[in-house]
């Protein structure tokens, strides 16, 4: 606790051996504030944490992903344009929850950026690799919602895009183009 008060320009006064240090009344109220202020934003960082804990404990999935976003063409649209050289991925730290996706901006943030249903996912997929410059081969999937808005997500790791194709194609109840079956029996590509 003296380390607390060892600041500079403070007086010390000694009497019978021991140290002590002289406030003003304006230095002791600064020093409650600052206190006062640092249990609040400990308080604040322990909610963080246990919503975060309360989250992963409950969710059926969960980890950092890069994600983009693209609305499909509306008929009569023009096509969009090719825009596979536009890095615009930005990570997210996705969370699959009951019946939900949850899109955080990180791990420790009390409330999602962005959310769907998984009622409103129309089609889960795969998307051709890729390589970004100095990061290495990038492996991808989407989601596609009844309203159009396509999820465009990516990792380096494959079994990490698998296990979400696998949960999401599971929770969404949907098939892919490229998972659907031909009457001969083998996928249709």
């Amino acid at each position: 606790m003296l380390n607390l008060f060892s600041l500079r320009g403070l007086p010390w006064t000694g009497a019978n051996g021991q140290q002590k240090v002289q406030l003003t009344a304006a230095e002791l109220e600064s020093l409650r504030s600052e206190l006062a202020d640092i249990e609040e934003r400990e308080a604040h960082m322990k909610a963080r944490l246990e919503h975060t804990d309360g989250i992963l404990r409950s969710a059926r999935l969960s980890g950092y992903l890069y994600i983009r976003t693209r609305w499909t063409a509306l008929p009569g649209e023009p096509a969009p344009i090719d825009d596979t050289k536009v890095n615009d991925w930005l990570p997210r730290f996705i969370v699959l929850h009951g019946q939900c996706i949850f899109f955080y901006l990180l791990s420790t943030d009390l409330s999602p950026q962005d959310s769907t249903l998984l009622s409103d996912v129309v089609e889960v997929g795969s998307l051709p690799c890729f390589t970004r410059e100095d990061e290495g081969t990038r492996y991808s999937f989407y989601i596609l919602t009844r309203q159009g808005l396509r999820y465009e997500c990516s990792h380096v790791s494959q079994i990490q895009v698998d296990t979400w194709l696998s949960a999401l194609q599971t929770g969404c109840k949907v098939v892919s183009e490229s998972d659907v079956l031909v009457p001969n029996g083998s996928s249709k590509k």
